[in-house]
C-alpha cells in the first residue's frame, strides 16, 4: 500500500463538479432492464451498451470515476484495448464493484447483510492488475418498526471495514457506501438519526480495524455517498 497514491486517487474521485458513473449492474439486473425495453438480453448487447457509455465524448469533464462489473472489466473494446484502458485514456479512474449483494440477515427479519468477503483478497489483487484503482462495497440499512438493530448496523460496519482494509492492502481506494434507505413511513428526523448512528459505527470500525488510524481519512476514502455524487446506473 502506498498511502500517498491512495490519497491522490481518492482526492481525484471527489474533485469538484465531478462524480462517479455507476455502470456496475449485474448481468441479471442488466438483462431485466433490457427486457423491459425490448433489447436482446445478450452479451453482445451488454457490451455495446457499456462501450457506448465509456466512449461518450467529453465524459471526463464531468465524471471522475467509473464503477465496472466483473464482466465488464474483463472485456475488450472493439478496437482491441481493455475497457479499463479506454476509461483511463479518457482521464477517468476505473473502479470495480466487489460485494456480492445484500442478502437477508439470519435472525434479523427485514434486515440485510452484504456478502462477498470470502476470497476477496485474491479478487481485489486480480482487479488491480486488470486496471481498477478503486472499489465499491454497498451496505443496505432499512428503517422500519424496530429496525435497524444494533446487530445489523455493527455487522455491516465490520464488513465495510474489513473490505476497506483489504482494498488498501492491494492499492485500491475503497468507496464505502453504508446506504440508509429512504423508503418507508419514517420521518426525515428518524432517517437523520439512523444515518448518524450508522456513520459513527462505520468510522469507529474503520479506526479500530486499522484502516483509518494514523491516516487522513477523508483523503483515503471515497466514503459513504454523503459527499460523493454518483450517476446511478448500477446497484
Amino acid at each position: 500500500m502506498n498511502p500517498q497514491e491512495l490519497s491522490d486517487i481518492a482526492r481525484t474521485l471527489v474533485a469538484d463538479s465531478k462524480g462517479l458513473l455507476a455502470m456496475d449492474e449485474s448481468t441479471p439486473t442488466c438483462n431485466k432492464r433490457f427486457a423491459g425495453l425490448g433489447i436482446p438480453q445478450t452479451e453482445t448487447a451488454r457490451h455495446a451498451w457499456r462501450e457506448l457509455l465509456v466512449t461518450t465524448p467529453g465524459l471526463g469533464a464531468c465524471i471522475s470515476g467509473v464503477i465496472l462489473y466483473d464482466e465488464t472489466i474483463r472485456w475488450q473494446m472493439q478496437e482491441g484495448s481493455s475497457f479499463a484502458k479506454a476509461i483511463t485514456d479518457a482521464g477517468i479512474i476505473p473502479g470495480i464493484k466487489v460485494d456480492t449483494g445484500a442478502k437477508d440477515m439470519a435472525g434479523h427479519p427485514g434486515e440485510k447483510i452484504t456478502e462477498g468477503l470470502d476470497g476477496l483478497r485474491d479478487r481485489l489483487d486480480e482487479y488491480f492488475h486488470l486496471g481498477a484503482r478503486f472499489a465499491k462495497w454497498r451496505a443496505v440499512i432499512t428503517v422500519g418498526d424496530g429496525i435497524p438493530s444494533r446487530g445489523c448496523i455493527e455487522a455491516n460496519a465490520q464488513a465495510l471495514a474489513r473490505y476497506a482494509a483489504l482494498c488498501q492492502e492491494v492499492g485500491l481506494v475503497p468507496v464505502i457506501e453504508p446506504e440508509v434507505l429512504m423508503d418507508g413511513g419514517h420521518t426525515l428526523k428518524r432517517c437523520a438519526e439512523v444515518t448518524e448512528e450508522v456513520l459513527r459505527t462505520v468510522f469507529y470500525q474503520l479506526y479500530t480495524q486499522g484502516t483509518a488510524g494514523g491516516h487522513d481519512t477523508e483523503a483515503q476514502y471515497g466514503a459513504s455517498g454523503t459527499h460523493l455524487p454518483q450517476a446511478e446506473h448500477g446497484g
